[in-house]
């Protein structure tokens, strides 16, 4: 296949090295002339993708044109902030039937809507497909193991973007749940800032593991509400991408979520982690769609409050563990005598 990539960060730069790696015809685009020029020279991401090195038949270009017409797949790639933004952009070169793989992870904070749904909005001629699971590009670009799910509401775009993307290192599974698939991707983020947020107040590996599985039971809830089914949760998109994001060293909610932890506003901790913090963003959302259905989420909340409105994480983390006493899941009946 021909194979526009568009955008360059890391995970793009990561599935363009896997895209390569199988076969397929690849040119990256990025808005940024001087990261193009970088990658030129050196076939390398030396700021977000140190050690990965990229083959020279890579095409790389400023030019949203050269990156979209006459291609077969393309995969999108930006932060989930501009995506919108960015499909409005390329919608005059879309041709119709033309797949876009999502691989952004966020809620669209203006209308609370998913991302796939935003691009479906500016491009309405082309085939959506979204790709989530727990995927550090760190690792992809290293050949690591990895497994993920492909989400489509056609099962033939399904098995395309599966055989496209799929190789001896990364394992691809197919779902039609995309709004499940997209909303486990989205609120892992804000539970992942949770779950680092602990460990820069310096507690231990109990309280991570309450978040983790407070947090996905929080993801489910509202995510069930939305229309996603609940099996989705239990799998990749859901309890194995939050997984990943809470615990590994590479994650950048966990890393923004420690450094608040530890006493800087998310401003100085977005501006450290030098990268977009997908969870910021969706942290809004979340809340507001919280409100919307009607649906309990103190963690979401708690994370909302310490980032948002100055509220102490200490104060934010003994709310949570002192709330009134309840049962851990409400559908299982106590037995009669």
């Amino acid at each position: 296949m021909k194979i526009g990539v568009i955008g360059a960060g890391s995970w793009g730069i990561a599935l363009a090295r896997l895209l390569n790696l199988n076969g397929h015809e690849i040119t990256v685009w990025s808005i940024d002339p001087e990261e193009i020029a970088m990658l030129k020279e050196y076939c390398e991401h030396k700021t977000k993708l140190p050690g990965v090195i990229l083959s020279g038949a890579i095409t790389f270009t400023t030019s949203l044109e050269e990156a979209i017409k006459g291609m077969d797949l393309l995969v999108l790639a930006v932060p989930s902030p501009f995506i919108r933004s960015t499909a409005k952009n390329m919608a005059e070169y879309i041709e119709d039937g033309q797949i876009i793989v999502n691989v952004a992870k966020g809620i669209e904070d203006s209308s609370l809507k998913t991302l796939s749904t935003v691009i479906e909005e500016e491009i309405p001629n082309a085939r959506i497909a979204v790709l989530s699971g727990p995927s550090h590009a760190e690792e992809v670009g290293k050949s690591m193991p990895t497994t993920v799910v492909v989400g489509a509401h056609d099962e033939e775009l399904a098995k395309i973007v599966q055989d496209t993307f799929m190789n001896d290192f990364f394992r691809v599974y197919t779902s039609p749940d995309v709004i499940g698939i997209e909303l486990g991707g989205a609120l892992k983020n804000v539970i992942a800032l949770a779950a680092g947020i602990s460990d820069g107040l310096g507690c231990g590996d109990n309280t991570k593991a309450a978040l983790i599985t407070r947090g996905i039971f929080e993801i489910k809830n509202l995510g069930v509400k939305l229309g996603g089914k609940p099996e989705t949760f239990s799998g990749l998109s859901g309890i194995g991408d939050l997984i990943v994001t809470c615990a590994s060293v590479h994650s950048r909610n966990r890393r923004a979520g420690f450094l608040i932890g530890q006493g800087k506003t998310y401003s100085e901790a977005m501006d450290e982690v030098k990268m977009v913090v997908e969870g910021v963003y969706s942290a809004k959302a979340a809340r507001k769609l919280a409100q919307k259905y009607n649906v309990s989420m103190p963690i979401v909340e708690a994370v909302n409050r310490v980032l948002f409105e100055d509220y102490p994480a200490e104060k934010a983390l003994k709310k949570l563990i002192t709330r009134s006493k309840k049962d851990e899941i409400n559908d299982i009946i106590w037995d009669e005598e």
